[in-house]
């Protein structure tokens, strides 16, 4: 009979890629994941993986075997939700993915909330980005996911996950304490050309948003520094390399030298939730989804800017 742990290994290999991605998401060390899809080739008499220069790829019968792994995890998710929901508490594993920003400025104090509420609950948190998260929870390789979009940039729609929206992220306008926009009050998107800008690499959802975004307001942006993270870019632009439109989400405080100006209309980001429909009915991601929207209020608000200070 067929260990249904090593199937669950071959699947996420299958999902994420590479080794060592499948044993970051399942929480193991990639070795073990190599031992657990080496054990299901002696069990199968199959060579599953074969080596690519210096990664692997599945053979077609690894293919077949991660889309019979997919149906019988299926199985076992409609049955632990019909156990979980008869029981009527949160119990279980529950493997969640979120965007940096949020697994950093939201996921804390809700994973805290969970963990004090529900001890039979086990949830477990991962980074990924959006446009990667959805395909992760509609194949069955998390079970929750934090995503955002942004108004010209929709979240992609899954066949089979469901959705509900958890908040509103503003975002600004970062520049260096001695530019010219500094003390500016708010700015319109055509006053924006001609600048040196910092953002994050192509293929993520706000250097989509930027490049869009400027070019529809009839410029070229000239993005001189790239980097994956929103520290990394806010401390770029201290040192006056460029500037940044920077979520508030999880920023943090700005570092001295750096001024936030405000965009008009303001840049939005969307948060949502998102669950297999299978799942629904599970009351571990009820009330995950709950504890999400009642955290964001204040969450938002610490993540806002500092309220002015009265004149002297």
């Amino acid at each position: 009979m067929l260990d249904l742990q090593r199937l669950r290994a071959l699947h996420a290999v299958s999902v994420h890629g590479t080794v060592g991605a499948a044993a970051a998401a399942l929480g193991f060390t990639p070795s073990a994941v190599s031992q657990q899809i080496a054990k299901l080739e002696r069990e199968t008499r199959t060579v599953l993986l074969e080596r690519e220069g210096r990664g692997v790829r599945l053979t077609d019968e690894a293919w077949q075997l991660a889309s019979a792994a997919q149906e019988l995890m299926a199985l076992v998710e409609r049955a632990e939700t019909e156990l979980e929901e008869r029981r009527g508490v949160p119990a279980g594993r529950l493997a969640i993915a979120a965007f940096p920003s949020a697994a950093r400025g939201l996921l804390p104090p809700v994973l805290a909330d969970l963990a004090a509420r529900h001890p039979a609950l086990d949830a477990r948190l991962s980074e990924a980005d959006p446009h990667l998260s959805v395909d992760l929870v509609a194949k069955g390789a998390v079970d929750l996911v934090v995503a955002h979009d942004w108004d010209i940039a929709p979240l992609p729609a899954a066949a089979g996950v469901e959705q509900a929206p958890i908040g509103e992220d503003l975002c600004d306008l970062l520049v260096p304490a001695g530019h010219p926009f500094a003390g500016r009050g708010a700015l319109r998107r055509e006053e924006l050309g001609g600048q040196r800008w910092i953002c994050q690499p192509p293929g993520r959802v706000c250097h989509d948003w930027l490049v869009r975004t400027l070019r529809t307001a009839g410029h070229e942006p000239d993005i001189v520094h790239q980097a994956d993270e929103n520290p990394t870019l806010v401390a770029l632009v201290a040192a006056g390399l460029g500037i940044a439109v920077i979520p508030r989400l999880g920023r943090g405080p700005l570092p001295a030298g750096v001024v936030e100006v405000p965009l008009d209309p303001m840049p939005v980001r969307r948060l949502y939730a998102l669950w297999r429909t299978g799942a629904a009915r599970r009351p571990a991601i009820a009330e995950t989804v709950r504890a999400l929207r009642a955290h964001w209020p204040a969450v938002s608000a610490h993540a806002g800017p500092p309220p002015a200070r009265a004149p002297r």
